[in-house]
């Protein structure tokens, strides 16, 4: 039964898409089924559904949505000032407040608020190799204010860690809330026709080697095995590549797709693709993706990152490849389909191991009821002051 005064969220992304698998399909679903009412802020666009199937209709009667500017490469000021804006007039009528992106940060200077959360979920300072949109020049001196920043944020909020190899960047313990998955308690037996890739396209998560991949599948395979592509770009290079591979019919590529129906689509397959580069932002965090992959007991390949192929190891549902190797990968694939029953085998070890330590159905406990705490301290601090 819902209490008469429900506890009230307010959830900021001006960075991630609103559909984020963490942010709306886990954590805000989490805090509706708690019977939390929920603000939800972020960069909603006419074209950008958010799909409410996961949800009650009485859930969603609790639900709210902000608009927000989107924050994108060089263009940042404008978002950051609306979450200013958002922050300074409203910030009192939450419980809670949970902020998304590290740059958010900037957007709280200044203002009273004990209740923000501040969920970890990137390691902004190490990835600014990638972001290519950002001169070579002040890489330095941008990782090392972003750090100044983080340990300023320690001592003024309530920090969640979406991995444990997070801590290192902060002085004080802090919860860990890992990218868990949504496990479903069917298995559908690992296919023999579909390789899958999800998740976003860029070049650091080796987007380019997939027309490769799909080529080569095709031809080796005679045509029996196909590459699907689900996911997003946003940069011309990489959409022209997919789009001329899917013309050469190397590939399918869907575009970016819900997480309930990306899954759907991972249901069944051959193999999931990793081929994230060495970059020091991935040698800390476990690719989402692998732990989706082994949800839906799908044997995965992956490129070796220490946490990937300390995956392999406690899972026992994957296989480890050279960098930028496509016919490594291909030849992976091959060795799972010419032996159907180690794919399985594979698949189903993957699905034992993500219902054991990486399921939602525990961990969003764990999530909401740290921010019950939070919210908690906020009311015993309101009711000293008032007394």
């Amino acid at each position: 039964m819902l209490s008469k005064s429900p506890r009230r969220a307010l959830v900021i992304t001006v960075v991630h898409d609103p559909r984020d698998s963490r942010i709306w399909f886990r954590q805000i679903a989490a805090l509706l089924e708690r019977g939390w009412q929920v603000t939800y802020a972020a960069a909603f666009s006419p074209d950008v559904g958010l799909g409410t199937e996961h949800l009650s209709p009485e859930a969603c009667s609790r639900l709210r949505r902000v608009t927000l500017p989107r924050s994108r490469n060089r263009s940042r000021l404008r978002a950051l000032l609306a979450v200013r804006q958002l922050l300074a007039r409203h910030s009192d009528r939450y419980d809670v407040i949970v902020i998304h992106d590290p740059e958010l940060l900037a957007s709280t200077v200044g203002l009273h608020l004990p209740q923000l959360v501040w969920d970890v979920h990137e390691d902004l300072a190490a990835s600014l190799g990638t972001k290519q949109w950002l001169p070579d020049a002040v890489h330095g001196p941008t990782a090392r204010l972003v750090r100044s920043a983080e340990q300023w944020a320690e001592q003024q909020f309530t920090l969640l860690l979406a991995e444990t190899a997070y801590q290192e960047r902060f002085s004080r313990p802090h919860r860990v809330v890992p990218n868990a998955v949504i496990v479903p308690p069917d298995l559908v037996p690992a296919g023999q026709d579909r390789v899958i890739y999800l998740g976003s396209l860029t070049a650091a998560r080796g987007s380019h080697l997939l027309p490769t991949i799909g080529r080569l599948l095709r031809e080796r395979s005679d045509g029996r095995i196909g590459l699907e592509v689900i996911g997003p770009t946003h940069d011309d290079r990489t959409r022209d590549l997919l789009l001329q591979a899917q013309a050469e019919q190397d590939l399918v590529w869907t575009g970016f797709l819900p997480a309930t129906q990306a899954l759907e689509r991972v249901r069944g397959a051959l193999a999931g693709l990793s081929l994230l580069r060495d970059s020091p932002n991935y040698r800390h965090s476990i690719p989402t993706k692998l732990l989706e992959y082994c949800a839906y007991g799908v044997p995965f390949v992956t490129t070796p990152l220490p946490t990937a192929v300390d995956l392999v190891r406690r899972s026992g549902s994957g296989v480890v490849v050279g960098w930028d190797s496509p016919d490594s990968v291909v030849d992976a694939v091959l060795e799972l389909a010419g032996r159907p029953g180690l794919a399985q085998q594979m698949g189903r070890r993957g699905h034992d191991f993500a219902m054991a330590e990486y399921d939602w159905a525990y961990w969003s406990q764990i999530f909401a009821d740290e921010l019950e705490s939070v919210a908690a301290r906020r009311s015993r601090t309101l009711v000293g002051a008032a007394g």
